[in-house]
């Protein structure tokens, strides 16, 4: 055989087993998915006109800071900012030294007295007197066409005047309708019709990487889009509700603008950033939809909020905390005090019960009670459900309305007992007993007061003059009793001590030191 037939003869069988090969890759080529980003133009098309712009201006004296600008940035930082990428002054600011016009970049004078966009001139004695001035800008959304605007508590709080642009450019001074700093949400008015009112969605229907938009003012910036995803639902930050958390870029002047979801609803109000610098870091939160109309029909309707309340204080129940009371699970509100002659005084909670109820519902965390309580009517009877001393107790109440916070006082120590030189017990805690009349003052039935304190109790954080209301399960009426509930107390599990440190209440896990010669 030639060597030229023996070459052909080599090439059509690698060909013959490479063919196999290529077609399973081009077949499996052809059953991936494709995926489309979505297009958010229609969207802002239908969407943007129902977003405003809202700028406030308060009357204020010589030396006052008027720009509102974010934590962590100064005047020059932004200025900065807008004067690289933008190639404009910081908007709302004057105008400084011998520089050109303020504002929009109108007006080019030399002599520091450029226009000010609407706000007029600006003579360098304009800072002396008490004259209108800006004092904070915001965006918000139109809830109905005969002029209602949603928009965030903190963005018109303290203003003395409140201005709403619209897309079309027109600008109306609005009518405050009502503030609820608990929610952070707020509604004016303008004197408008055939507005074009937003859709309100449902936020209990959003889920997790879903795409959202956020329309607002950022740094002043009237109308500017940021799209993203939602990253969590449900989020605890400490405040009345539950946040919808996004990667949305929310910068200051977003607050009060909507969050839209894909059919072009609003699902929450864009009200918070998490920052170190002021700017956006990846993480904003937006108030659910659902929570703010509920705000906003009271608003409308009343100018206020009516809330429930029962008047105690509360904590988180740690998973220490609640293995050492047996407690199946780390949920419920510890109660840290009780206001005397309130809802929950009356129906005989006390301080250390863990509400896990209220009205038949679980009370999962210690944020959810304030919402539910909150929630409630005034003038509801219902029940709560409490653990105490390794048992569930159902004890009625009587919701009251929520008034003014306010915190159960109670009278200064008025005797400080000699403190004993150790504390040679399992806890660490050398403890004394409270005098009658102290005891009346601070309205106590039971307890000791701490008067030194050393290892385990020290590392726990107990102090000097704590009151130790109960050990696990017991009610300590002495201080020979302590002792001996001391001197029995099972060195290798955890316990929970009672301590009540000034007008609060609360749970403290310690695990007691095994005694010497053991």
């Amino acid at each position: 055989m030639s060597n030229s037939s023996l070459r052909k003869l080599i090439a059509a069988a690698a060909l013959a087993v490479c063919l196999p090969f290529f077609s399973h890759t081009a077949n499996a080529a052809a059953t991936v998915p494709t995926v489309t980003l979505p297009d958010f133009t229609t969207l802002v098309d239908r969407v943007g006109p129902s977003v405003v712009n809202i700028r406030t201006t308060s009357r204020v004296g010589s030396g006052s800071d008027l720009r509102g600008l974010p934590p962590g940035l100064d005047e020059g930082d932004m200025s900065e900012f807008f004067r690289r990428f933008f190639g404009i002054p910081m908007p709302g600011q004057p105008p400084r030294g011998g520089g050109g016009g303020g504002g929009k970049g109108d007006g080019n004078k030399g002599d520091g007295s450029g226009d000010q966009g609407k706000g007029g001139s600006r003579t360098p004695d304009d800072s002396q007197d008490n004259s209108e001035q800006s004092s904070g800008v915001g965006s918000g959304f139109i809830l109905s066409t005969d002029g209602y605007v949603m928009t965030n508590a903190h963005v018109v709080d303290d203003a003395d005047t409140i201005y709403v642009t619209l897309t079309d450019k027109r600008e109306f001074k609005a009518r405050l309708v009502g503030v609820d700093e608990r929610t952070d949400v707020a509604v004016v008015k303008i004197s408008a019709s055939n507005l074009p009112a937003i859709t309100i969605g449902d936020s209990n229907k959003v889920k997790v990487g879903e795409w959202v938009l956020a329309i607002g003012s950022p740094f002043g910036l009237d109308n500017t889009v940021t799209a993203g995803i939602v990253s969590a639902k449900g989020r605890d930050t400490g405040d009345y509700l539950p946040f919808i958390q996004t990667d949305v870029a929310v910068n200051p002047g977003n607050s009060g603008g909507p969050l839209i979801n894909m059919a072009g609803e609003v699902i929450g109000i864009n009200s918070q950033i998490y920052s170190r610098t002021g700017g956006f870091m990846g993480i904003s939160f937006a108030i659910p939809i659902d929570e703010a109309m509920r705000v906003a029909d009271q608003l409308k309707t009343s100018g206020k909020v009516v809330r429930g309340r029962i008047a105690v204080a509360i904590g988180e129940v740690t998973k220490d905390v609640a293995d050492s009371l047996g407690l199946p699970k780390a949920q419920g509100a510890l109660v840290s005090s009780v206001e005397a002659g309130g809802p929950a005084d009356k129906a005989g909670i006390q301080p250390g019960d863990i509400i896990t109820k209220f009205n038949g519902v679980n009370v999962d965390t210690a944020t959810d009670l304030p919402r539910m309580v909150g929630d409630t009517k005034p003038g509801t009877k219902t029940n709560i459900t409490v653990w105490r001393k390794g048992q569930s107790r159902d004890l009625p109440i009587t919701i009251a309305e929520m008034q003014p916070d306010k915190v159960a006082k109670a009278d200064q120590q008025k005797k400080t007992p000699q403190p004993k030189e150790r504390a040679s017990n399992s806890l660490g805690l050398a403890v004394s007993d409270i005098p009658a009349d102290q005891k009346k003052a601070l309205k106590l039935t039971s307890g000791v007061q701490v008067d030194a304190v050393e290892g385990p109790a020290q590392r726990a954080g107990f102090q000097k003059g704590d009151i130790i209301m109960r050990i696990g399960d017991t009610d300590i009426t002495s201080a020979k009793q302590f002792e001996a509930v001391a001197q029995n107390l099972d060195a290798s599990k955890m316990v929970a001590i009672l301590v009540r440190r000034g007008d609060n209440t609360q749970f403290v896990p310690l695990r007691p030191r095994v005694p010497s010669g053991k």
